[in-house]
């Protein structure tokens, strides 16, 4: 409950302060006369800010002329991402900045060659960049347990319920009072296929576990416990199984979906699916692609418990090893992280700023957040978070990628929820 407060707290000055506090790196060029280029590996695909990536990185090579920035794009998320890095660090071709999801926290501490930060900062000659604008509990989102900043926070966010209204009011739903708990999201799910013919729900099926851990944990499961010191899995339990089956009794009756990300986007946008649950992140894609009124609520609750939601989203690492490449990568995290930057990630995306100021700047991200409900919902939502969870150890992408084959199994009717977390955990603790 301690990273609940500090969230919170950490939202909450974000709205409060008034000054915003130097413009990053945009007005500085990296010390070196000739031309430096770096790599920015990125998860952000054309319909998740992919189209904000390149707006950015252009911005920041044309103010930046002695210094090159390629972005690459790596797809399957953050496991993906982490994979393709190892694979380039082997043979000795490391990327510069890199997006890391929070739920690599503790394996990239652990496994990855990383550039410690402070150090980078110090040696471009701005040691205090990340103190002077970034609060000690945002800071705290990319720090291992023993204080080390292997990172800085960039993109955060939460997950929520979007709702086609249209659909509502052709099920005989009323579009102002959309589902709140996961057995009206259910009732609400089996009306829409019944009234309509439309598919009622889709959850997203990202390659990680983050709504599920948003669904586990909400029903008073857990992710990971520490047993005798050290780390065992978590959710072999009967609230994790009546939580997930949840999602899998509406893909079973036939009014969930159970499908890639883009066919389950894409139904949405189509108007063909009343409700998916996603990250706030995909808030701008949704508005500017859906043809209805998008809205969006909290995530939904399990009757007399307490919703927790992680905190998603990435901080950026540096891999540089060469001196020239790590000033020109601090430079361009500088820029990435710079109050007009961020407004312009946070509005392309939908992503929450971690700077200072930012969500309360008048000229920027104020005006969308007063203009816009589903932001404001979503910051609102902050005051829920828990951390997002980590597997620790040389095998913790073995550990997520048992848990989101879990998911398949479960949603495929193959196996009960409760017997599939089981033999997952059991399989989990012995790699762990």
């Amino acid at each position: 409950m301690k990273l609940k407060k500090v969230l919170a707290a950490a939202m909450i000055s974000m709205l409060a302060v008034g000054a915003l506090t130097g413009c990053g790196g945009d007005k500085k060029k990296a010390d070196s006369g000739k031309k430096v280029q770096i790599e920015y590996w990125h998860v952000a695909a054309e319909s998740f800010g992919g189209g904000t990536v390149k707006e950015l990185v252009a911005d920041f090579n044309s103010k930046h002329p002695n210094i090159e920035v390629v972005a690459k794009y790596n797809p399957d998320m953050y496991k993906g991402l982490t994979q393709n890095l190892q694979a380039a660090m082997a043979s000795g071709k490391n990327p510069d900045v890199v997006q890391m999801g929070y739920s690599f926290l503790n394996y990239a501490a652990e496994n990855l060659k990383y550039t410690d930060l402070n150090t980078a900062f110090k040696a471009a000659g701005d040691e205090n960049f990340m103190k002077d604008n970034f609060l000690p509990n945002v800071l705290n989102l990319a720090q291992t347990e023993d204080g080390k900043q292997i990172g800085l926070p960039y993109s955060v966010s939460v997950p929520v319920l979007y709702y086609n209204p249209e659909i509502f009011a052709k099920a005989g739903l009323d579009p102002e009072n959309p589902p709140k708990t996961w057995n009206e999201v259910a009732k609400a799910s089996a009306q829409i296929k019944a009234k309509t013919g439309n598919m009622g729900f889709f959850m997203q099926e990202y390659a990680d576990n983050w709504t599920q851990q948003a669904l586990i944990e909400s029903n008073g499961g857990k992710m990971m416990v520490k047993v005798n010191g050290k780390v065992q899995a978590g959710f072999d339990n009967p609230e994790s199984a009546a939580a997930y089956q949840v999602i899998a009794d509406m893909v079973k009756a036939g009014n969930g979906l159970h499908a890639t990300n883009e066919e389950g986007f894409q139904a949405y946008l189509s108007g063909k699916l009343g409700m998916v649950c996603t990250t706030i992140g995909k808030r701008a894609n949704f508005e500017k692609g859906a043809k209805f009124p998008v809205k969006a609520v909290p995530f939904p609750a399990f009757e007399g418990k307490e919703v927790k939601i992680p905190a998603g989203g990435n901080f950026l690492m540096v891999f540089s090893k060469d001196a020239e490449k790590q000033k020109a990568a601090v430079e361009f995290i500088k820029y990435l992280e710079s109050p007009e930057a961020l407004a312009k990630w946070s509005t392309g995306t939908g992503y929450l700023p971690p700077r200072k100021g930012v969500a309360d700047d008048p000229k920027g991200f104020k005006k969308l957040v007063d203009e816009n409900a589903n932001i404001k919902m979503a910051l609102q939502e902050m005051t829920k978070v828990t951390k997002w969870a980590s597997f620790p150890g040389a095998n913790g992408l073995q550990a997520e990628q048992l848990l989101i084959d879990a998911r398949d199994i479960i949603l495929s009717g193959k196996m009960s929820a409760a017997d599939a977390l089981h033999q997952t955990a059991e399989k989990i603790n012995k790699l762990l």
